[in-house]
C-alpha cells in the first residue's frame, strides 16, 4: 500500500492509502507527483470533527477569502466500501451534497482527516436505528419515483382505493429490500467508535481512502487552532509538501 507524508508547520503526518479504493489512491498520487498540493491550506478546521485541505484556490489566499470550492475540474467516482469507515485518523474525500451530487462523487482534490468524538454504545444504537429508518424512507421514495406515471394516472382517475393499495404494496416492498440490504454498524465499528472515536454519521456517505499511520498528534494540534466564522484557521496552516514515501 502506498504511503504519503504530509509536511505542515505543525509537523508531519504519514498516511497510508488503501488499495481498496484505487481511483482515489491513484488520483492522489498523480496530484502529489504534479506538486498540486504544495502551498495549499488546511482551509476548514472544525474542532472535534475534522481538518480539510486540497483547495487550489487556497494558495496565497488573503484573509477572508471564501474557500472550499476549488479543484482540478473533475470528480472521482465514489468508492464507498462498508469495511472502510470514519474512524479517527481516516483520510476521506470531500464532495458536494446529495442534492446536486446524488452519486456521491468525490472532489478531484479536496480531502479531510477525521477527528470526531468517542461514542457510547447507546448513542451508536440510536444512530443505527435512525439509519434504518432513513433507509426505509429513501427506498420507499425511490419506488414511488419509479411508479410515478402509474401514480399520476391513478390520481387523475381519482382512484383512491388503487392508490392506497399501491402505497401498501410499495411499503412492503421497501421493507423487504431493506431487510435484504441491512444497514448498521459492524462489531469492529462499535469497538472503534467507543474506544478510538470518529464520525460514524458520515459512514456510507463519503469515500474513505486511507488512514493516518503516524502524526495523529499533529492532526490534534491542527484541530485545536483558533478559527474564524468560516472555520478557516486564523493563522494559515499550509501543506508545505506531500511526498510519497512508499509505493
Amino acid at each position: 500500500m502506498a504511503k504519503i507524508e504530509i509536511e505542515t508547520p505543525k509537523g508531519n503526518i504519514v498516511v497510508r492509502l488503501y488499495d481498496d479504493t484505487p481511483k482515489h489512491r491513484d488520483n492522489m498520487l498523480k496530484l502529489i507527483d504534479e506538486g498540486f498540493y504544495n502551498g495549499t491550506l488546511f482551509h476548514r478546521v472544525i474542532k472535534d470533527f475534522m481538518i480539510q485541505a486540497g483547495d487550489p484556490d487556497s494558495k496565497g489566499a488573503p484573509a477572508g477569502k471564501h474557500l472550499g470550492a476549488g479543484g482540478p475540474d473533475y470528480t472521482i467516482e465514489a468508492e464507498i466500501k462498508p469495511n472502510l469507515f470514519h474512524k479517527r485518523g481516516a483520510l476521506c474525500a470531500a464532495r458536494l451534497g446529495d442534492e446536486v451530487n446524488p452519486n456521491k462523487e468525490s472532489s478531484g482534490s479536496q480531502f479531510y482527516i477525521v477527528w470526531g468524538d468517542i461514542y457510547k454504545t447507546a448513542q451508536l444504537k440510536q444512530m443505527e436505528k435512525q439509519m434504518k429508518q432513513n433507509q426505509e424512507i429513501t427506498t420507499f421514495n425511490d419506488l414511488v419515483t419509479y411508479h410515478k406515471d402509474k401514480i399520476m394516472e391513478m390520481r387523475r382517475n381519482r382512484d383512491r382505493v388503487g392508490l392506497q393499495e399501491l402505497q401498501d404494496c410499495l411499503q412492503k416492498e421497501a421493507k423487504e429490500i431493506c431487510r435484504q440490504q441491512p444497514v448498521g454498524f459492524t462489531e469492529e465499528q462499535f469497538n472503534t467508535y467507543t474506544t478510538i472515536g470518529g464520525t460514524p454519521f458520515l459512514d456510507r456517505e463519503y469515500t474513505v481512502f486511507g488512514e493516518v499511520e503516524s502524526g495523529l498528534d499533529i492532526v490534534e494540534q491542527i484541530i485545536n487552532v483558533d478559527t474564524d466564522s468560516a472555520d478557516r484557521p486564523k493563522e494559515d496552516i499550509a501543506i508545505n509538501n506531500i511526498e510519497v514515501v512508499e509505493q
